[in-house]
């Protein structure tokens, strides 16, 4: 082998350990930074083939660099509910300042006070589908119709009521009223309810239900606007007959629709049964007053839900999950975010908890998937080599020094 082989042996060793420091380096700054992923440096050999078997050509070291990017870290609990975690693969959708996307597990997401989007620490916005116009649709390998997540913007907001639900008991060994005078046709009955209901604006409108028992086995329920009371007995909103059978369970039908103010509720009492216990009825209805937002929700299944002061909860976005086939293969950027190459394969998209997709936990954060101390060992481990590299070094450089001397 010559001593220039010899010199260029040692500069390759030096450089390769030069490289393993720098992602030794990057690791361990790194080690508290959320969702940050580890490098590491590999090594290959690089042999120059010879043709006197007598003497050896020194090749050099060649160096790799491996991302463990499809390598979890441990998820620790925090106390925002806007932090957000993946437990299993998949990635968050972001985009930066000019609208390009990206894919992170760095979910530690906050309002952005000047528009209102969930922001994470590296200013990427988080996206998310719209559920304005029901259940979205994902094209599974692009990022259209993603929008920022942003639940201030849905503001101030009333639902009108769409259905209603009764359910209990009504007693069985109470005495029938005499035949004729049930609502409608007279002012008698056996028991009265409320259920409360909101119109197109907010306000809320008091349904009252006359439940009077006309048989043995059979009740008659009368709704009727409580505002207008002009319309009792004669003309109610929608009536029903139960009857039970021997089990005291419904074998009628148990729904009946309202008409109110030009719309329609639905009631649902199939969940009313006649036993012989204490009168026990519950009810409630969809629909809100004006009320405004004042916090958002996560599901597991990546739905925010927007809190609304009256502690209503509305579905407005739907998070979903970006995958590909090598996560490993992902380019890193600035801000711990991901963009797709030719060897990671093309993002996939899809919802949390389908398609091998992990689950989205509320109130934690991926933690960083460095071992610190792994890592400083590693880096006694490159500190040693590269100062044998450099005594290699010093050493042909000194036997080159004794040859040209020689020369001279």
């Amino acid at each position: 082998m010559s001593l220039f082989g010899v010199l260029r042996t040692g500069v390759s060793g030096m450089n390769a350990q030069s490289n393993r420091i720098g992602t030794i380096s990057e690791n361990v700054q790194n080690s508290s930074t959320t969702g940050y992923k580890r490098t590491s440096t590999e090594f290959s050999s690089l042999l120059i083939e010879g043709s006197d078997s007598g003497v050896y050509n020194s090749g050099a070291v060649e160096t790799v660099l491996r991302r463990s990017i499809s390598e979890d870290g441990p998820v620790a609990v925090t106390s925002s509910g806007s932090d957000l975690a993946i437990q299993g693969n998949g990635f968050f959708v972001v985009q930066d300042a000019n609208d390009r996307p990206y894919l992170t597990r760095a979910g530690n997401f906050v309002v952005d006070g000047p528009t209102g989007n969930l922001v994470n620490a590296g200013g990427f916005t988080l996206m998310g589908y719209s559920l304005a116009n029901g259940e979205p649709t994902p094209t599974l390998n692009t990022f259209d119709g993603l929008v920022p997540v942003n639940v201030t913007s849905l503001g101030m907001q009333a639902r009108a009521t769409t259905a209603g639900e009764i359910a209990g008991n009504l007693p069985a060994d109470a005495t029938p009223v005499a035949a004729g005078t049930a609502p409608p046709a007279g002012a008698a009955f056996s028991k009265k309810t409320q259920l409360a209901t909101y119109d197109p604006q907010g306000r809320k409108v008091l349904l009252d239900v006359y439940l009077t028992k006309t048989n043995a086995n059979t009740w008659s329920a009368s709704v009727y606007d409580s505002s207008d009371t002009a319309s009792f007995p004669a003309t109610p909103l929608g009536s029903l007959a139960l009857t039970f059978g021997a089990d005291g369970r419904l074998t009628s039908p148990g729904t009946a629709t309202l008409g109110l103010g030009g719309r329609t509720i639905a009631l649902d009492m199939s969940g009313v049964t006649q036993l012989a216990a204490a009168y026990d009825l519950k009810g409630q209805a969809d629909g809100n007053a004006a009320s405004a937002v004042k916090g958002s929700e996560f599901a597991a299944d990546g739905t925010v839900y927007a809190i609304y002061e009256d502690g209503s909860r509305v579905a407005a976005f739907k998070v979903p999950l970006g995958d590909v086939t090598s996560p490993d293969n992902l380019t890193p950027r600035a801000g711990n975010v991901f963009e797709t190459t030719p060897e990671s394969g093309t993002v996939q998209i899809g919802f949390a908890t389908t398609g091998g997709r992990g689950a989205i936990k509320s109130g934690a954060l991926e933690q960083s998937n460095v071992d610190v101390s792994a890592e400083l060992t590693a880096m006694i481990e490159s500190q040693t080599v590269y100062t044998a590299n450099s005594k290699v070094f010093m050493t042909s450089n000194e036997m080159l020094d004794t040859l040209m001397n020689l020369k001279r």
